[in-house]
């Protein structure tokens, strides 16, 4: 990280202004190199200057620049920030000549990642920068907002140095076996110790199923037979004309995708084909689409029309739902109705909705809040990981605590349970990225937008 690096920090496109992020030991010196102004070499920390970019005689752009000197920096190098006019050409020129002068142009992520090379976030605070970049609802916001300010970090600090206590005692009775006292203290310590751990882990681990839900919202998808209103539900949650409607069987061939928020939270609907016995090659595939999606999405809708009766493969879906977040939406409730849901309304969710006549659209979003708990959610402190790798991470080092107690049980020596317990240590380190392997950082950081 010897070089300065330079890229545009604002998106492509004419706007009223546009900003090039330049980071690194030159960055002052290079941008001085081509301003007319004060001479920002000597001006002070976290001030902003007036002047003129130029190429040699040629002025460029009318700017203003922010000098921002280390180690009180994003990247805790010194940054410079010029805002110019937000036209692609003007900005696109100035970050050339900066690149003429020897600057290097950024990649994707890399002044983030500068900030956690440098120590000055770790890395679910990196994590959460892409995230607030990325929320689209408030709870998004906010959560992201809680990794960024630290909170989440906290908790698994928090593990990490209960751990470090006990594996300092183990220290002591392994330099000094003479004390055999030692030895069952460390023990009595251990087990209170992992089961306090343990329980905070499983605690995190299913708040952060509630993260799952705010980050990426809930996959719906509407499934039944042909013609029993599904796409039409599709339009009237939506509320525009999304999927085509028609009366003939197989319209909807493949998936149609569409999002609504619900109390802030993102619900992604998924319209499918209507499940049958098909020859149709097309429709065929779009039938097996719609299988696959019962055992992939959090949420089935599962429609039925009321003035026909349940066939067997109705019957056998909602058999299949039990065990799933689901929902019978009984549609048509205008026509005459030919089947009796009071057996099914005693083990499950059912909603009686007229996609035509807008009936039941209120109680069916109804439904899904109270299925999903969405109003408690939102009341809650939103601190929760949200990135499926340390949600991962965090259940290995769960099931090391099971080692650990085995451990225990089996009396097994207190140096060989010391090995479980540094791995839990280590893998929460991982969480919060100081233990880590190079190239998971760089794929980390890859995903950055540059000039972040």
């Amino acid at each position: 990280m010897e070089d300065t690096i330079a890229a545009i920090a604002t998106a492509p496109g004419v706007g009223a202004i546009s900003i090039i992020r330049v980071s690194g030991h030159e960055s002052i010196e290079k941008v001085n190199s081509i301003f007319e102004g004060k001479d920002l070499m000597k001006v002070p920390s976290h001030t902003i200057h007036y002047g003129f970019i130029v190429d040699g005689t040629q002025k460029i752009d009318e700017v203003l620049v922010s000098i921002m000197k280390s180690p009180k920096t994003f990247t805790t190098e010194d940054i410079v920030e010029i805002n110019c006019h937000g036209g692609i050409f003007t900005t696109k020129k100035i970050l050339e000549l900066l690149l003429q002068k020897g600057i290097r142009l950024a990649e994707p992520g890399e002044f983030t990642k500068r900030a956690f090379l440098n120590g000055r976030i770790d890395k679910l605070k990196a994590e959460s920068v892409m995230d607030i970049i990325s929320a689209k609802t408030d709870a998004m916001r906010e959560m992201a907002m809680n990794q960024l300010t630290g909170k989440v970090s906290s908790f698994i600090h928090n593990l990490r140095q209960k751990i470090v206590e006990v594996l300092a005692n183990i220290e002591v009775n392994i330099d000094y076996p003479e004390y055999e006292d030692i030895e069952e203290m460390t023990i009595e310590m251990l087990k209170p110790r992992m089961e306090e751990i343990e329980t905070e882990i499983k605690h995190i681990l299913h708040e952060s199923e509630n993260g799952k839900i705010i980050k990426e919202g809930i996959n719906t998808a509407i499934i039944g037979r042909p013609n029993v209103g599904k796409s039409s539900l599709l339009n009237k949650l939506l509320e525009e004309d999304k999927a085509i409607v028609t009366e003939i069987e197989g319209t909807t061939r493949d998936t149609v995708e569409g999002e609504i928020l619900l109390d802030g939270f993102l619900l992604n609907i998924i319209d499918t084909a209507g499940i049958r016995d098909t020859n149709d090659k097309v429709e065929q595939i779009g039938v097996e689409k719609s299988r696959k999606l019962i055992e992939k999405a959090d949420l089935i809708l599962y429609m039925i029309n009321q003035n026909q009766p349940l066939n067997d493969e109705d019957i056998k879906i909602i058999e299949s739902l039990e065990n799933k977040n689901h929902i019978l939406v009984v549609n048509k409730t205008d026509l005459q109705s030919v089947i009796d849901m009071s057996t099914y309304e005693k083990s499950h969710p059912v909603v009686y909705i007229s996609a035509l006549e807008e009936k039941g659209i209120l109680e069916l979003k109804e439904k899904i809040k109270e299925l999903f708990h969405l109003k408690q959610i939102g009341e809650k402190d939103l601190t929760y990981l949200t990135n499926a790798s340390n949600i991962a991470t965090l259940k290995q080092a769960l099931d090391k605590i099971q080692d650990v107690k085995r451990g225990i049980r089996e009396n097994q020596p207190i140096d060989m349970i010391e090995i479980d317990l540094k791995k839990i240590w280590d893998l929460l380190g991982e969480i919060i990225g100081e233990t880590y392997q190079d190239e998971l950082i760089d794929q980390l950081f890859s995903q950055f937008c540059l000039g972040k």
